[in-house]
């Protein structure tokens, strides 16, 4: 169809495009011929995307190695070389620095990227300087940056990742904003949730839910859960454990409070069930997962930290302690436990702002508006 473009998007793992991209292609897909390239496994699949989307498989690792990371980057160079897209866009670390170090050496014209969190933040020495390195080309490499919050943005400009004039933020910030109809106040889930769980509905539950690792604070989570002020509460823990956090959460709580669950593709209804969310990360991009849970009128408490600051405002949608201080953090979940009323309120204002500032809707009008801009037309 004349006027169609080719657009490739690049990450290395299949769930992000699960989890951030899906309503982002569908939607360029209606003017635009859209490719995907990801990791899949033996046999995995994009369901989503059948009929939407070309997608191919280059094994693109999270971690460093060498060897393999340059055998993706010929592939990726000879997938761009052969199909001459007029642009690539990448999110994740690996993914963006091998699909723009690609895009550049291929000409390709518009090369994009989107900086969702540092990994480099919580290292020192020789691994921050080389990781941060990484980031550095990544971003020359690009003719447009995004970034997924605007305290993220201004960390990366003081830190010179990125330049003011090719760096922006869609919106109010997000990867892709919330589903404010997936994400939502549900009775019926929550009883559900508390009812498979043990849990009634007069114990506070407190909520974590996403990737289990030491970045995301997970050990002063369950220091400050041993707080007197929360006895009687639940601690509940969805995610898959990338780092044997399972154990170490036990040995500091105890007791049968605390509770753990693998990866769910239902996140709406473990949030419906919880009456506070919490997110005691040392480093992150947005904490989209705060928006989520505010979606569903939950308030959340966060890490005074880039990128949280956008997720919560302090006071009116949740509470914000100190990063890395269990006891400042044990300090503000023991006020929301003493007091349904602040939850109630905070968690009203919190679903207010997700639907007004972050909706899915919106983020990808301002995605696809983006692309009218960056592609001239």
């Amino acid at each position: 169809m004349p006027g169609r473009k080719r657009i490739c998007f690049v990450t290395a793992s299949p769930l992000t495009v699960k989890a951030f991209l899906g309503d982002q292609i569908a939607a360029l897909a209606r003017e635009h011929d859209i490719t995907v390239v990801t990791h899949l496994d033996d046999g995995e699949r994009l369901d989503a995307l059948e009929g939407v989307a070309r997608v191919l498989s280059v094994p693109i690792e999270r971690r460093i190695a060498p060897l393999r990371d340059l055998a993706a980057l010929v592939r990726l160079v000879r997938l761009f070389r052969k199909s001459r897209f007029a642009a690539v866009q990448s999110v994740t670390p690996k993914a963006g620095l091998l699909t723009m170090l690609a895009g550049l050496m291929c000409g390709v014209p518009v090369r994009v990227h989107i900086f969702t969190g540092q990994v480099w933040v919580t290292r020192r020495r020789i691994a921050r300087w080389f990781l941060k390195l990484m980031d550095r080309v990544t971003a020359w490499c690009a003719t447009q940056v995004l970034v997924d919050s605007p305290s993220q943005r201004n960390f990366l400009l003081a830190e010179g990742v990125v330049s003011a004039d090719k760096s922006r933020v869609l919106g109010k910030g997000s990867i892709c904003g919330v589903d404010t109809d997936r994400f939502r106040p549900n009775r019926q889930a929550r009883a559900r949730v508390r009812q498979a769980l043990g849990i009634d509905d007069t114990t506070v539950v407190f909520l974590y839910l996403g990737r289990l690792n030491a970045d995301k604070g997970l050990l002063d989570l369950a220091r400050a859960f041993t707080a007197p002020g929360l006895r009687g509460t639940a601690l509940l823990v969805v995610g898959p454990d990338e780092e044997h956090i399972r154990p170490k959460m036990h040995e500091i709580c105890g007791g049968t409070r605390l509770i753990f669950l693998d990866y769910t593709p239902t996140p709406h209804d473990y949030m419906a069930a919880a009456d506070v969310f919490c997110l005691p990360s040392y480093r992150e991009g947005f904490g989209s997962t705060i928006i989520e849970a505010a979606a569903c009128g939950v308030p959340a408490i966060g890490s005074r930290i880039y990128g949280i600051i956008d997720a919560v405002v302090e006071g009116e949608t949740g509470l914000l302690h100190a990063p890395g201080d269990p006891g400042d953090l044990a300090r503000k979940m023991e006020i929301l436990t003493a007091d349904p009323g602040t939850r109630e309120r905070l968690g009203t204002t919190a679903r207010q702002r997700a639907i007004s500032e972050f909706s899915r809707h919106a983020l990808t009008h301002e995605f696809v508006a983006f692309y009218h801009t960056t592609l001239g037309e």
